[in-house]
């Protein structure tokens, strides 16, 4: 059953051989990488304006200028990440070149930033998504958390589809909204020249002509907008991190993806800014309605269909920004396994060629966050920032030196254009800083500081597994006392009976035919009635093989054997202990509430026994074909001995 469901929402599973034609072009590419940076613009201005009218209408006023310095970090990051497309075609984004040019703790930290920060796009740009249709159906703002957790795991499953399916999806709701938006401005501006611009719905709040804010406190106030503005910039550094995704040439398809959507945002995010202050549009408090709502409802009329289709285009493109995520976490976070600093499995792709188990625990971590916070978009934008400039510098600082030490190189061809992308990215490593520390400033009061402490705890969890990969590795890789031909000086094996059935007798007969140095059949006394049958079945059998009853008058089935297993290992401390389980398989799930699954017990208490190798012998109960077990085995003798072979699954690694 969980087989079918998954097949209907997953698909059916890719041959590796496949990989290649998962690979992107570029009109599906800027939907999967794009969609987030070009969805900030439908939030940014509103952050830039709720902050401002903290100040008054003089503060308001400043509104362009705030914008237009968005407008210019934007292009800075844009060009410099265009840079690591091309020096770095590999992918890993800022975590590659900090641990290239910056070292271990540099990349963590880079690392654990944009690993948080991907977390932090899921959730805000669900949220976001969210507002806007509860901003066109007030009713459905009570159940804005079950929406949003809705959204998620539609997200997730497409994802877990494939990334060029999921591409294929969104790409129509991301190019509608770069169309309906483009189509507001063009509306905008005839109605402009024709009958005049519509005020917008909030533009009678009262706003105080001034609130007595000035020199300092004013300069202030307008970092703390451009600090809330620069969300126009999440979501950048995606590409960079994906490149290996696009269709070759790899490098110049992503730079040239990258450009464009630079173009996009730019003209979106000024676009929208020069409306909201022509309409006069306040950012309230709650989110709701949002400004770029308003900006649509003033243009194109609140009750028309082309408001209520924008709406929908905006919600569509918030909640598919969280695609940009999906697409980097999984991506990063293997290249982190890669290297020992997560967890193995996250190194390895599921059936349909993505990092699933990547998807699915960003999808955990970002249902958490909408859960804890309430799907409340203001409480959640606070922790957005930190995390993204940080990122942003250690790529910038980590391109520079990158530049410096090939430019070290005697007789160097290109030497000129090298120094213009060295001072491209040295331009973008100080506007990055610079806004890293306004941003940390300014919001570490408001909430950004949960995403600092996460950061924190993510880079010393990555060192930790990282100390613990390497001292398993130290502990498992063979010397020169372990090369094969070293055998146990002795092996006792234990068959475990509780009666006189079928595989009982199979396990007894597989234990012989290894032919153990002392072959010894053990049942736990718990029923005395039992035993006693027990004993005279074997008896009545004339089974060859001595039977050990252990005492177990607490019932407790473990640790008794286990004394015993500890009392053989103690007699002769060389001695490798063979445990064979008989165990019952079943064919239907409601099968196994009919039995007591004692065997999985036992077995997973001697895995924790050093000394013990436990054998597993399945009866397929409802099968006729018992493979082995359905006839005797002929036993082996010494000259007849099947030779010993080796086998490794193709691609596998243990870990």
């Amino acid at each position: 059953m969980f087989e079918v469901v998954k097949r209907l929402l997953v698909g059916r599973p890719l041959r590796s051989s496949r990989l290649g034609e998962t690979l992107l072009p570029k009109r599906i590419a800027l939907a999967v990488f794009c969609s987030d940076p070009i969805s900030s613009v439908a939030y940014a201005t509103e952050q830039i304006v709720l902050v401002l009218a903290a100040g008054g209408l003089a503060a308001l006023q400043a509104t362009p200028w705030v914008g237009l310095v968005v407008v210019l970090l934007l292009v800075t990051v844009v060009a410099s990440y265009r840079q690591t497309c091309y020096a770095y075609p590999s992918g890993g984004g800022a975590y590659v070149v900090s641990r290239e040019n910056l070292g271990e703790n540099a990349s963590l930290a880079a690392a654990a930033a944009l690993l948080v920060d991907y977390v932090m796009t899921v959730t805000v740009s669900v949220t976001s998504g969210v507002v806007a249709v509860t901003s066109a159906f007030p009713v459905l703002s009570r159940h804005a958390v079950a929406l949003a957790i809705v959204l998620v795991v539609v997200l997730t499953l497409m994802n877990l589809r494939g990334t060029r399916e999921s591409g294929r999806a969104f790409a129509v709701p991301t190019y509608a909204f770069v169309g309906l938006t483009l189509l507001l401005f063009v509306w905008a501006g005839v109605r402009a020249l024709t009958d005049g611009l519509p005020q917008a719905a909030t533009a009678s709040v009262p706003v105080p002509p001034s609130t007595g804010l000035a020199g300092l406190a004013m300069v202030l106030l307008l970092v703390r907008a451009f600090s809330s503005g620069c969300t126009a910039l999440t979501g950048v550094e995606a590409i960079s991190n994906g490149v290996p995704a696009f269709r070759k040439p790899k490098a110049r398809n992503a730079a040239t993806t990258l450009t464009l959507m630079g173009l996009i945002a730019v003209v979106l995010f000024g676009g929208i800014t020069v409306l909201a202050v022509a309409l006069n549009a306040r950012a309230l408090p709650d989110g709701d309605p949002s400004v770029i709502s308003q900006i649509a409802g003033a243009v194109f009329g609140g009750s028309s269909p082309l408001f209520y289709l924008f709406q929908a285009a905006t919600a569509a493109i918030l909640v598919l920004a969280a695609n940009t995520a999906f697409n980097g976490f999984p991506v990063l976070a293997s290249i982190l396994a890669r290297d020992w600093y997560l967890p193995r499995q996250l190194h390895n792709r599921g059936d349909r060629l993505v990092f699933s188990n990547g998807v699915v625990l960003l999808a955990a971590a970002s249902v958490a966050l909408i859960i804890g916070f309430d799907a409340n978009l203001d409480r959640l934008i606070q922790l957005y920032i930190v995390g993204v400039f940080t990122s942003f510098t250690l790529s910038q600082l980590g391109m520079v030196r990158h530049w410096q030490r090939i430019l070290r190189a005697p007789d160097l061809v290109g030497r000129a254009g090298m120094r213009r992308a060295q001072s491209v990215n040295a331009l973008g490593a100080v506007f990055t800083a610079v806004v890293l520390v306004v941003v940390f400033a300014t919001k570490v009061t408001h909430g950004a500081w949960i995403a600092v402490l996460a950061m924190i705890a993510l880079f010393a969890a990555m060192r930790a597994v990282n100390r613990y990969y390497a001292r398993v590795t130290a502990e498992v890789t063979p010397g020169q006392d372990d090369a094969l031909g070293t055998r146990p000086s002795h092996v006792h094996a234990i068959v475990l009976v509780s009666r006189l059935h079928k595989p009982a007798l199979r396990a007894l007969e597989l234990a012989r035919t290894i032919c153990p140095d002392s072959l010894t059949a053990v049942t736990l006394d718990v029923d005395e009635v039992d035993t006693r049958k027990l004993r005279a079945d074997w008896e009545k059998l004339s089974i060859p093989v001595r039977l050990t009853v252990l005492e177990a008058p607490y019932r407790d089935l473990g640790r008794p054997l286990i004394s015993y297993v500890k009392r053989l290992r103690a007699d002769n401390p060389g001695t490798v202990v063979m445990v064979f389980l008989p165990e019952y398989v079943v064919t239907r799930w409601w099968q196994q509430l009919l039995h007591n699954q004692s065997a999985l017990r036992l077995k997973t208490r001697l895995l924790f026994t050093p000394g013990v190798v436990v054998v597993d012998v399945p009866y397929h109960l409802g099968v006729g074909e018992q493979g082995w077990l359905g006839r005797r085995p002929p036993r082996p003798t010494d000259a007849a001995m099947p030779q010993t072979t080796a086998v490794t699954a193709a691609g596998s690694r243990s870990s």
